[in-house]
């Protein structure tokens, strides 16, 4: 069964970054949790994730711009050696596009800081 282990809030420039990060036991409980979390978030904009469970890997950028997301994450996760763990960074669109650079950032804060909390 998932299991929170933290979660962290980053806000830049009026947009906010909910960064949630799970223990996970197989892919089936990636989707309980997306369903979960797109409940609870009606108006948020994007959902990007990344997780590991052994040889199985994935991430996604959620209609963000192509590599902004899902692959910061992933990254963050190969680096730490973090298996059976999920991170999913909620997007509320604030009005002001960040960019690429800044946007990509912005993720890869919440994900550091949500794994360290």
């Amino acid at each position: 069964m998932y299991k929170l282990i933290s979660n962290y809030v980053y806000e830049i420039k009026k947009s906010k970054f909910i960064a949630y990060y799970y223990e996970i036991d197989n892919k089936d409980e990636v989707q309980s949790i997306l369903d979960e979390l797109k409940k609870e978030h009606k108006k948020a904009n994007h959902f990007p994730y990344a997780y590991k469970i052994g040889p199985i890997a994935k991430k996604t950028d959620d209609k963000e711009p192509g590599g902004t997301a899902g692959m910061p994450i992933y990254n963050l996760l190969e680096t730490h050696h973090l298996n059976n763990k999920l991170i999913v960074v909620v997007r509320y669109f604030g009005g002001t596009k960040l960019g690429a650079g800044l946007l990509t950032r912005s993720y890869l804060k919440s994900a550091i800081e949500v794994i360290k909390e």
